[in-house]
């Protein structure tokens, strides 16, 4: 779920998101279609940026210099840390335009919850009879894409919509896993395939489309999607390398910060800004927002 790994028991999430530079300024290096700025927690040991609201309004996770988790809203030029209360970490994945926010926290049992922040108030969202659950993204609507782990530590991806988990599983696939959701409904993830091989997916109207990058090694997936369609995802090079892409109207745009090592587009808001997380040269990890 949303870019920067780490493992859960025998389960994946891609973190994604931080901050905008104490500063608040452009480097001027950084060049792509349109403007990059970095987005650096103060004092954080990195920072990455995860989704991005009509507001403006950025949310992700930042590592302390004790490389201990959690999450963030970057509102008005100010950060502020979203702890869930007794949590041993906690990531923000996702943020809908009344500005709720969800993600996961992990409790002093060793279970993955997942949580709705709104107006200030932390309310926990769990499947049923689980232990892993994590809410990735939210739609103006109130519907809250997710997944969680299974007693045999399977995975499954489900949208929470008028009080039901209803399960989302791409035909086929070994794994199905939902990152974004818009005003209309549509959801974007990725899946993989029974030969082990992942693939972007785009669900609309209930009718599944696979979205594949030609020419690339190997599709990460589809981490956000606005009310106009345009896509934002990750792609991997022959090195094992991330690269990002906007896909507009059938185009697929490349979005690389200049002399990265890496870059993950992690979301995309209705005036076509792009959050995501980059490494730079030095092997230092920033969040970016592109306008």
């Amino acid at each position: 779920m949303k870019r920067l790994t780490v493992t859960f028991g025998t389960s994946l999430l891609v973190l994604g998101c931080f901050a905008l530079s104490q500063a608040a300024q452009a480097d001027r290096g950084l060049r792509g279609p349109g403007e990059f700025i970095q987005i650096d927690v103060p004092g954080a040991a990195f920072t990455v940026a995860n989704s991005i609201n009509s507001r403006g309004d950025i949310v992700g996770i930042y590592f302390d210099s004790d490389f201990n988790q959690h999450g963030f809203l970057l509102s008005n030029g100010a950060f502020t840390s979203i702890d869930a209360p007794g949590a041993i970490f906690t990531i923000a994945l996702g943020i809908n335009a009344q500005g709720k926010i969800t993600g996961a926290y992990l409790d002093t049992s060793g279970n993955i919850n997942g949580f709705l922040l709104s107006d200030g108030a932390f309310t926990t969202i769990d499947v049923p009879g689980t232990s892993f659950t994590v809410l990735t993204g939210m739609n103006p609507q109130g519907d809250i894409l997710g997944e969680y782990k299974d007693s045999s530590h399977s995975v499954h991806s489900f949208l929470l919509s008028g009080g039901a988990f209803n399960p989302i599983v791409f035909p086929g696939a070994v794994l199905t896993d939902v990152e974004g959701i818009n005003p209309e409904g549509d959801i974007v993830g990725f899946y993989d395939d029974s030969s082990g091989n992942s693939h972007g997916l785009l669900l609309h109207k209930g009718v599944f489309t696979t979205i594949d990058v030609p020419g690339v090694a190997q599709m990460f997936g589809l981490f956000g999607i606005n009310s106009r369609g345009d896509i934002v995802g990750v792609t991997i090079d022959d090195s094992g390398n991330d690269h990002g892409f906007l896909l507009r109207r059938g185009n697929f745009i490349a979005i690389d910060v200049s002399g990265a090592i890496l870059t993950d587009a992690n979301g995309i808001n209705d005036q076509s800004e792009i959050v995501g997380d980059y490494i730079d040269g030095d092997g230092n990890g920033h969040g970016f927002l592109l306008h």
